[in-house]
């Protein structure tokens, strides 16, 4: 129930920020209503790696989800596009702890060979909204106003937490010393200081031009490249194999694919004249792809390298054939970025597979946060370059700019492929 209450408001907002960017005169802060959400999930995703790992996952996943819900009530009551914004970042925080709770009680409950399949029923709690969230989305903005896709989701989301109660209880810890997790918490969470602060740097200087773009683009990758070192698997930036690869890739996809799917709606209201209800069909197509392909590898026997490799492939054939048709009439759109859609849920289910694989208990907490760090750094950074480049060309020109960044975005994807072909472990093993 969590989950897909969480769900809803993913696949719905996608929809409605075309409409909230304009009613709240923020077009150029566009980008920053999902920018802004990944990077706040940056530091609640290391702060609870490392406490899930000492205290076990309860109190991570409930105060996650309270502060999820302060953060719908802010942005549901926005007069202004930086307040609209800031109730984002404050959504970022609780899904942040919310999720890494999630995979651990994953990894606890359940033994590995029932893993792939506990992650496509994640999958599936995604299908009904990605059937009826952006449409419903489209639908609420339409006729009851944007505010409401926020401020529904609140007396839903209470009770399906207060379920989760008696369950949590009964959970523990992995076991480890207090010294040696203090000491390992505190460089971690300077690390992911660096990490948050520099993505957000970058992203303040993408919207600038000249020197403050330099400055500010320096001082943004530095701040990352300190903490993404510390917080990532050894050999990670260098595409290492097993481990290293299997955090590298999940975040390449993520950027690409997000990449294409922020600005799809942006696109198709745009320059083809949608509704808000019907850009978010060709989002529902493009997720029930992703939880149909879930279901299919949850249930296969082939090894789980297989699926990564072929999603990738998937993700990156949906992007190209994505900005392609953005230039053709506008449901031509909904089959190809369905094949992106099919990528991810033959990739994504596959990584969480593996990682859990790969990791001995006690850093079941800490590894998890790194693949959604990956994950929210590779989402917020490519989605806060491809939205620079699409305002740099300035509404006169929003087409073009959708061109350019398909092409960053195609680039990126390919290179989820090349690192997709090296995550076997260090026997040289599929796990």
């Amino acid at each position: 129930m969590v989950i897909t209450l969480l769900a809803f408001e993913a696949m719905s907002v996608g929809t409605v920020m075309p409409v909230t960017a304009r009613d709240l005169n923020g077009l150029s802060l566009y980008a920053w209503g999902f920018s802004s959400t990944l990077i706040a999930s940056l530091l609640t995703t290391v702060l609870a790696g490392g406490w899930i790992d000492r205290s076990g996952p309860a109190k991570p996943l409930m105060i996650g989800l309270t502060t999820f819900v302060a953060g719908l009530a802010i942005a549901g009551t926005a007069p202004s596009m930086w307040i609209f914004v800031f109730g984002r970042s404050v959504q970022g925080l609780g899904t942040g702890a919310a999720i890494v709770a999630v995979y651990v009680l994953i990894a606890r409950v359940y033994p590995e060979d029932l893993r792939p399949r506990v992650f496509a029923a994640l999958a599936t709690a995604w299908v009904l909204p990605s059937l009826i969230g952006p449409a419903v989305g489209g639908i609420v903005a339409d006729h009851a106003g944007w505010r409401w896709v926020f401020l529904g989701l609140i007396p839903l989301v209470i009770p399906a937490a207060a379920i989760l109660v008696p369950a949590l209880r009964k959970t523990t810890s992995a076991g480890h010393t207090p010294a040696a997790a203090a000491q390992a918490g505190r460089g971690r969470y300077l690390a992911a200081i660096g990490v948050a602060a520099g993505a957000g740097i970058l992203l303040y200087g993408l919207d600038r031009s000249g020197p403050v773009l330099i400055l500010t683009a320096a001082i943004g990758i530095a701040g990352l490249a300190y903490g993404l070192i510390r917080l990532f698997p050894a050999g990670t930036l260098r595409m290492g194999r097993g481990l290293p690869s299997v955090v590298l890739t999940r975040g390449l996809l993520a950027g690409a694919f997000y990449g294409m799917d922020v600005f799809i709606p942006l696109a198709l209201t745009t320059l083809h004249g949608f509704s808000p209800t019907e850009a978010g069909v060709v989002l529902t197509v493009a997720a029930l792809g992703w939880s149909a392909a879930s279901q299919i590898q949850g249930r296969s026997r082939r090894s789980r390298s297989f699926f990564v490799i072929l999603g990738s492939v998937l993700v990156a054939i949906g992007v190209v054939a994505a900005t392609i048709t953005l230039q053709l009439p506008g449901w031509w759109s909904a089959p190809a970025w369905t094949i992106g859609g099919l990528g991810m849920g033959l990739a994504i289910s596959s990584l969480s597979v593996l990682l859990l694989d790969q990791s001995p208990e006690e850093e079941q907490g800490a590894n998890s946060s790194a693949l959604q760090i990956s994950d929210s750094i590779g989402s917020s950074v490519v989605v806060g370059v491809a939205g620079a480049l699409v305002t740099g060309f300035g509404t006169g020109h929003i087409q073009e700019g959708l061109v350019v960044a398909g092409v960053l975005l195609a680039a990126i994807a390919g290179l989820a492929v090349v690192a997709s072909f090296r995550l076997e472990n260090s026997h040289g093993r599929h796990p």
